[in-house]
């Protein structure tokens, strides 16, 4: 098998809408149309319920995590491993299944980083915990720790807290952070604006949380 046709098959894994099709199996609802539209788990958490918005995250983190770990299952090198990470993340963000209109990647980044870089991964993990908790905004959060993640690699790598990071996993963790961000920025514009949706807050067109159960 060509190692290009796994970075292929990691984009099609990634482009798997588990979020869209967890909500609408559960609560029979378009997520594309509920709270902020975005299909994600954060967008089916608060158009689902827990029940929902759990199983979307856990299902789209393992996108990442099963394309890195598949990819070097088949021996692949170091950069057609980190382009398999990327991949997940753009299939995620840009899937052919929903005419290429996907959501923001933070789970599916995550899943991807944490197979990449486990160190670095639960640095990032902390940071993303303290700043939801201390602001309530998840999208905050995870545009701040998810930039952080490629300083982390080579930061733990030059302080020789984690083996030496490879050229491709820096370049590839910088390219999932980029995107992320990219992403966001009409998150950034509303944070700035003071109209971005704290976690928790009720969303027009979501149900009860007892709707998901």
């Amino acid at each position: 098998m060509s190692d290009w046709w796994i970075v292929g098959g990691a984009y099609v894994l990634g482009a798997i809408p588990f979020s869209f099709l967890v909500v609408r199996l559960l609560v029979g609802r378009d997520l594309r149309s509920v709270g902020s539209g975005n299909v994600g788990a954060t967008n089916a958490l608060r158009a689902g319920g827990k029940a929902a918005g759990v199983l979307a995250l856990l299902l789209d983190a393992a996108k990442g995590v099963v394309a890195v770990l598949v990819a070097r299952r088949l021996g692949a090198p170091a950069e057609i491993v980190a382009a398999a990470a990327a991949a997940a993340v753009v299939g995620h963000v840009f899937p052919v299944f929903l005419g290429f209109h996907g959501g923001k990647g933070v789970a599916t980044a995550a899943g991807a980083m944490g197979s990449l870089e486990p160190v670095a991964f639960l640095a990032t993990l902390v940071v993303f915990a303290l700043v939801v908790g201390i602001s309530r905004y998840v999208s905050l959060g995870s545009i701040v720790a998810v930039a952080l993640f490629p300083a982390f690699v080579a930061g733990f790598s030059w302080l020789g807290w984690t083996a030496p990071a490879p050229r491709p996993l820096l370049l590839g963790s910088a390219a999932i952070a980029l995107l992320i961000v990219l992403r966001h920025l009409s998150n950034i514009r509303r944070l700035l604006a003071g109209r971005e949706l704290r976690l928790g807050a009720p969303v027009a067109g979501a149900p009860e949380e007892g709707g998901a159960r």
